[in-house]
C-alpha cells in the first residue's frame, strides 16, 4: 500500500480533463485509428492502482469482426454507434472493486484527453457476451465495460433522459460529503488547505446513479475515505457497484494531488471501520509519505 504509484502526466491539466469528461451514449460510426488504439493499449497495460489486485483490460476495437464470429454483445439500446469497448476483468479478492474503479477511471481520463468518449456501464450490458470475448478466468469477475469512440454531435432522447434520471448535473454540497476531525463537523472550504482542489475533483466524480457515496474525513495526518452505502442499491448486479465509485474518487484525488506537487500515499490505518450499517472505512491518504 505504501509504494509509489506510477503516474503519467497528460498533455492537459488533470482538473481540466476531469471537468471535460461526460458520459457519452451516442457515437460517430467511425473506427478508432491504429495510432489511437496503440496509445490506449499501451496505457491499459501500464496503468497501476494502489491495491495488490490485478485488473485485466481488453480493448475490443473491431466489434463488427467479433460479431461476425458469432460473439454477440449488447447494451439494451443505451449505447449507439460505438465501434469499440473496453472490458475490465478483475480478480475476485479484497479491494478488487476499488482497484477497478481507480484504474479504469485513469484509462477513461486518458481517453478523454485524446478526444474520445466513454460511459461507465455496470448493469446495462449483456455480460455473457463480453465474458466470452475476453475469455473470463475462473478467479475473475467482469463488473464493468465502457464504450469508447468519437462522440456524436447528434444527441438522442435517451441521452438527455439518462442524464436527467441520474441527476448527473446535481452534486452534493461540501457539507454533505467532507468532514473535519469528526463526522459531526462539516469541512469548510477554507479549512481544506492543500486538499481543496483534490476534494473538489472528488465531488465532481462520476458515480452510479449519481449517488456520490464517498465521505472524506480530513485530519492532521491526511484524508480518510469512507463509503456511505445506499442500502439495497445495485443488489441485483451481484457486486457492490458503490465500491467502484470509491475507486473513481480515489483516482481523482490522487491524480490531482500529484499534479499539484503534493506528496502523500494511500495506506490502511486504524480507524473506526464501521460507523453504521451504511457507512464504513475504506482507505486513507497520508500526507508527506
Amino acid at each position: 500500500m505504501n509504494k509509489e504509484i506510477g503516474y503519467k502526466f497528460f498533455d492537459k491539466p488533470i482538473t481540466e480533463i476531469i471537468k471535460n469528461r461526460i458520459s457519452v451514449r451516442t457515437y460517430e460510426n467511425q473506427q478508432l485509428n491504429v495510432e489511437t488504439v496503440s496509445k490506449l493499449m499501451k496505457y491499459c497495460n501500464e496503468v497501476e492502482g494502489p491495491f495488490d489486485v490485478k485488473v485485466r483490460f481488453k480493448l475490443i476495437d473491431d466489434l463488427h469482426a467479433i460479431e461476425k464470429l458469432g460473439d454477440k454483445v449488447g447494451t439494451y439500446g443505451v449505447i449507439k454507434g460505438a465501434k469499440g469497448y473496453i472490458a475490465a476483468a478483475v480478480e475476485n479478492k479484497d479491494y478488487n472493486l476499488e482497484q477497478l474503479g481507480y484504474t479504469l477511471e485513469k484509462i477513461i481520463l486518458y481517453a478523454t484527453s485524446l478526444g474520445l468518449g466513454t460511459c461507465w456501464l455496470g448493469g446495462t450490458f449483456k455480460r455473457s457476451g463480453f465474458e466470452k470475448i475476453i475469455q473470463l478466468k475462473e478467479n475473475e469477475i467482469l463488473p464493468i465495460v465502457t464504450p469508447i469512440g468519437f462522440p456524436s454531435s447528434k444527441k438522442r432522447t435517451i441521452d438527455s433522459f439518462m442524464r436527467f434520471a441520474a441527476g448527473s448535473n446535481n452534486r452534493k454540497e461540501w457539507s454533505e460529503v467532507f468532514f473535519h476531525e469528526n463526522f459531526n463537523t462539516p469541512l469548510k472550504k477554507e479549512a481544506a488547505e492543500q486538499y481543496y482542489v483534490a476534494l473538489e475533483m472528488v465531488r465532481v466524480a462520476p458515480s452510479a446513479s449519481n449517488k456520490q457515496p464517498w465521505r472524506v474525513l480530513k485530519t492532521d495526518d491526511g484524508c480518510h475515505f469512507y463509503i456511505s452505502h445506499t442500502l439495497g442499491y445495485g443488489k441485483a448486479l451481484g457486486f457492490d457497484i458503490q465500491r467502484i465509485d470509491i475507486g473513481i474518487a480515489m483516482c481523482h484525488f490522487e491524480m490531482t494531488m500529484k499534479e499539484l506537487g503534493e506528496t502523500g500515499s494511500w495506506a490502511l490505518v486504524p480507524q473506526n471501520k464501521k460507523l453504521s450499517s451504511e457507512m464504513n472505512y475504506v482507505v486513507s491518504w497520508l500526507r508527506g509519505r
